[in-house]
């Protein structure tokens, strides 16, 4: 009996070995296109939020997550106050299709369009204030600057939605690194990823940094899949989202854009696990039968 509690702890022990820790999506690459305003809702701030997509092609649990903007010059980064990551599905996943005029636009009166856009809800979300989300924050550059900038007072409704971005920003290029202490269990899917920092003692407001767009040094997305462009909304757009690049920025062509941020976490080696299973359960029957002969 000692002997097969102890097969039992060796197999388990293979098992959990082959679900390994990687690194899920990577494209926390930041350029100087763009930076866009990523905020809580405060006493003093109305919410912001900013999202870019990423991709599972089978289950996972999230542990950590990395995401790159800029905070004001001269910042204190012990100032900083809640950090919030939710995830989002894609439209129309979580939301009130019941709000649209229909299909194919789902267009709303507020935005041009809500295909492709993150739900009208977030699907899961980790905190500091819920005590499941830690973070080191560090400072890359010194000095940083995004050649246009969605800020807080940029986001607008339909028919004035295209303001050409609330030009140049320069900061301190501050990289964020996250551990979910409640990791996120997903299914595969196509989801949003959305942060949000909160600046305390200063009037400043965390920009979330643009990333490479198509992806090269990261993690390209799957042939046939779309990689969808960054959007944003705040507190007086929700429900709705704007698309960063083709709604606010414009322009003939208008530019899309990424941001920058990876996603790691474990994913099930379905194949192996299987295989060190049945492998498992074999030597289990071999051992009760010696057991029993003897």
């Amino acid at each position: 009996m000692k002997k097969l509690t102890l097969l039992l702890v060796i197999s388990a022990s293979f098992v959990a070995a082959r679900i390994d820790a990687v690194t899920i999506y990577n494209n926390d690459f930041p350029t100087h296109d763009i930076a866009v305003a990523a905020r809580p809702d405060t006493a003093s701030a109305f919410e912001i939020e900013a999202g870019d997509d990423f991709l599972l092609t089978s289950p996972a649990r999230i542990t950590g997550a990395t995401f790159t903007g800029l905070v004001p010059q001269n910042f204190n980064l012990n100032n900083i106050g809640s950090v919030i990551v939710e995830i989002y599905r894609v439209f129309p996943k979580d939301s009130d299709v019941g709000r649209t005029s229909g299909p194919p636009t789902f267009s709303t009166p507020n935005v041009p369009t809500r295909v492709n856009s993150p739900s009208d809800v977030a699907f899961e979300e980790r905190s500091t204030a819920a005590g499941n989300l830690g973070f080191v924050a560090s400072i890359l550059n010194a000095t940083f600057t995004a050649n246009n900038s969605v800020q807080p007072g940029g986001i607008h409704p339909q028919p004035n939605q295209t303001t050409g971005g609330d030009g140049a920003f320069t900061g301190q290029e501050v990289h964020f690194d996250i551990t979910f202490s409640n990791p996120f269990s997903l299914p595969a899917d196509h989801y949003f990823f959305v942060p949000q920092v909160e600046l305390t003692g200063t009037d400043g407001t965390f920009l979330w940094l643009s990333a490479e767009r198509p992806i090269s040094q990261g993690t390209p997305f799957p042939p046939g899949v779309t990689d969808l462009q960054a959007w944003t909304r705040d507190a007086n757009l929700d429900p709705d989202w704007l698309r960063v690049g083709t709604d606010i920025v414009g322009g003939s062509p208008a530019p899309t854009f990424n941001t920058a941020f990876s996603v790691s976490g474990t994913v099930p080696d379905a194949a192996s696990t299987a295989l060190l299973l049945g492998g498992a359960l074999l030597l289990i029957v071999w051992l009760k039968r010696r057991v029993l002969i003897n």
